[in-house]
């Protein structure tokens, strides 16, 4: 049960690699819940479809998350690169007809399906509130600054990804549009930025109980918490579970990021992060890499 909380970055871009038998190993075991890839674990369409199928012939009985995100515009794990066919960023999108971004999201939704990936780290519903913002607004991740816009364009998003047999993870909770800093890079104060109405999102899908996981970010509202987010039972528990009824997987933000990575060690994260309700716990496994970590952390 505890390595099914634990989804990890890998080395490696084939079946044969060392990171990738390791992984497979793990995952076997039942010590190891997924994986997550990054642009480094991609070579070629062939190779992430022969890589994903040994992850899951590995564990036929419970399969693994296989993760990525793929949110179209600049965060794309597979690109053209590879031959696989990009889409538009958020803003684009949502500047559209929610019919056209479904055409568009059906289309990138079977690409994801047919390389064998079963869960894509979106859609984004952060509000896009601030045009500084350096990880959002600067990347058009965010569909609107309107809540119900973004709801209709996370519709079309999510709704595409199930037809493809795919799971999804709207994220970063409980908003990352009013920031004014990445997380990638160190604390995140959204104490005075951040506006009630970033929740509206959240409240409007799992409301259509369309909602598989929820992605919680590594944002500080001293309002609500002194922690991050990601570590807060205030957060999780207080208002994803209980004041908004959310009753699937959270899943946190990649807990390598500097906001965690710089202000606790491993056991301090993985300890705040169980505590705080998490039930997947990410790590990129870039600060360090090795193939051990999951181990570690199971240990914990």
């Amino acid at each position: 049960m505890a390595g099914q909380m634990i989804v990890v970055g890998f080395a490696g871009d084939s079946v044969d690699d060392k990171g990738v038998v390791s992984a497979r190993e793990q995952i076997a075991a039942g010590t190891l819940g997924g994986v997550m890839y990054l642009k480094t674990n991609v070579a070629s369409l062939k190779a992430v479809r022969e890589m994903n199928a040994a992850f899951r012939d590995a564990s036929p009985g419970l399969p693994p998350f296989l993760t990525l995100d793929q949110e179209g515009g600049s965060v794309e794990r597979l690109t053209s690169d590879v031959g696989f066919k990009e889409v538009p960023n958020a803003a684009t999108i949502g500047a559209g007809h929610p019919a056209d971004a479904r055409s568009i999201y059906n289309r990138m939704a079977r690409g994801i399906a047919d390389v064998g990936f079963t869960v894509n780290f979106g859609p984004v519903v952060d509000l896009n509130l601030n045009p500084k913002n350096k990880i959002i607004a600067r990347f058009g991740r965010a569909y609107s600054d309107g809540a119900n816009t973004v709801t209709v364009f996370a519709e079309q998003f999510i709704a595409a990804h199930h037809q493809a047999g795919i799971l999804t993870a709207i994220k970063h909770f409980p908003g990352h549009g009013s920031s004014t800093d990445d997380s990638h890079e160190g604390y995140v104060d959204i104490t005075d930025s951040w506006q009630a109405k970033e929740l509206e999102p959240y409240r409007n899908l799992i409301a259509s109980k369309t909602v598989d996981m929820v992605m919680v970010g590594h944002l500080i509202n001293t309002r609500y918490s002194e922690l991050p987010s990601s570590l807060s039972p205030e957060w999780i528990t207080g208002v994803l579970r209980d004041e908004l009824g959310f009753d699937g997987v959270v899943i946190s933000d990649d807990l390598e990021m500097g906001a965690i990575r710089e202000h606790f060690s491993l056991k301090e994260t993985v300890v705040r992060a169980v505590r705080a309700g998490m039930d997947v716990l990410l790590f990129s496994n870039t600060a360090k890499a090795r193939v051990s970590l999951a181990s570690e952390i199971r240990d914990i």
